[in-house]
């Protein structure tokens, strides 16, 4: 599984800055978690403390870029770690998400993303059908357990556990958690691109209004290819693979690829980004991943049966020509 922006999870700085709003909101905006992130809430209060102390327990719990995490630890071998709360969350979130999918969203992927050049080392493994059974025999969820003391046990020590595709979102709900116990009413939190929303825009009197990125802009454009209304307290993530495509030289026709934990191997797809609508941003960012691996055809009729879930798909025709398909609540937000 690859994201269109990768969420480097580890405590670089907090760069943060505070600015009033002509009504009133507070904006904290700066760089955690090896992105930025923009907070505006309607408050007499600056919260940016609290903020900071969500992105510290976040790294410490599941960053697998800093070698003193819980998860690194784990990942290295140790079996003494008692994980906390935020862990046992995304895990068991995880789990379900999981299951729902047949195993299409698996957060123990990463050593079949690295063979292929993906992760963060970028070296290419000579890869053959060998490798790739050799790979998968310590990949998938269902190789991993939690204890009644909170510890993990891993099936074979080789696993690696890689929270990359829900811990944003998961941060985010923290951050809107935050807000929501000091009682604020009206707040739009993004972090990496992804949203949480609460209320309106009390400096136009009107619902969050937020944006979705055209996927075929170029490395120096920031287009947008709709607009659309946040609102009922829900949350928008969005993954894809921006500017990371290849192209049919005879069509024009684009195609990406995400590794398929399922195969262990790249998935050809016409999918180039999945945005999602849900109830809480940790959900939401797991299945903008999983419709990047899902054929087109595969994600409409998992849409159908998940009807608390709306999505909106950009990809491309056997023509080249960029398409769209999103449920009916998604285009009930759309600004025209």
């Amino acid at each position: 599984m690859k994201k269109a922006t990768i969420l480097f999870l580890v405590f670089l700085f907090f760069s943060c800055k505070e600015e009033p709003t002509k009504s009133g909101l507070i904006q904290n905006y700066g760089e955690a978690l090896g992105t930025t992130f923009n907070i505006q809430y309607e408050s007499s209060e600056d919260f940016m403390a609290d903020f900071e102390d969500v992105f510290k327990r976040v790294n410490q719990s599941m960053s697998t870029y800093q070698k003193t995490s819980d998860i690194s630890k784990i990942n290295q071998g140790d079996t003494s770690i008692i994980v906390d709360t935020l862990f046992v969350n995304v895990l068991k979130t995880s789990q379900q998400i999981w299951k729902e999918t047949n195993g299409i969203f698996d957060p123990t992927v990463g050593p079949l993303v690295n063979a292929y050049g993906f992760g963060p080392n970028k070296q290419l493994l000579a890869i053959d059908s060998t490798k790739i059974d050799s790979i998968r025999a310590f990949v998938g969820l269902d190789k991993i357990s939690l204890t009644l003391e909170n510890k993990i046990v891993k099936a074979d020590s080789r696993i690696f556990i890689d929270f990359n595709a829900l811990a944003k979102g998961y941060t985010l709900d923290l951050l809107g958690d935050v807000l929501n116990q000091k009682g604020v009413k009206n707040y739009l939190i993004e972090l990496g691109g992804e949203l949480l929303a609460k209320g309106k825009n009390t400096d136009k009197n009107k619902n969050w209004t937020v944006a979705i990125d055209n996927p075929t802009q170029n490395e120096n454009e920031r287009t947008f290819i709709r607009f659309l209304e946040l609102r009922d307290n829900r949350a928008m993530a969005t993954s894809g693979n921006y500017r990371k495509f290849s192209e049919d030289t005879a069509t024009g026709q684009k195609f990406v690829h995400s590794i398929n934990p399922l195969t262990g191997w790249p998935k050809v797809s016409n999918v180039l980004s999945a945005s999602v609508l849900a109830s809480t941003c940790m959900v939401a960012d797991a299945y903008a991943t999983v419709f990047m691996v899902m054929d087109l055809e595969e994600s409409i009729a998992f849409l159908s049966q998940h009807t608390e879930l709306d999505a909106f798909i950009i990809y491309t025709d056997a023509s080249g020509t960029l398409q769209e398909w999103m449920t009916e609540g998604f285009k009930k937000v759309l600004i025209d």
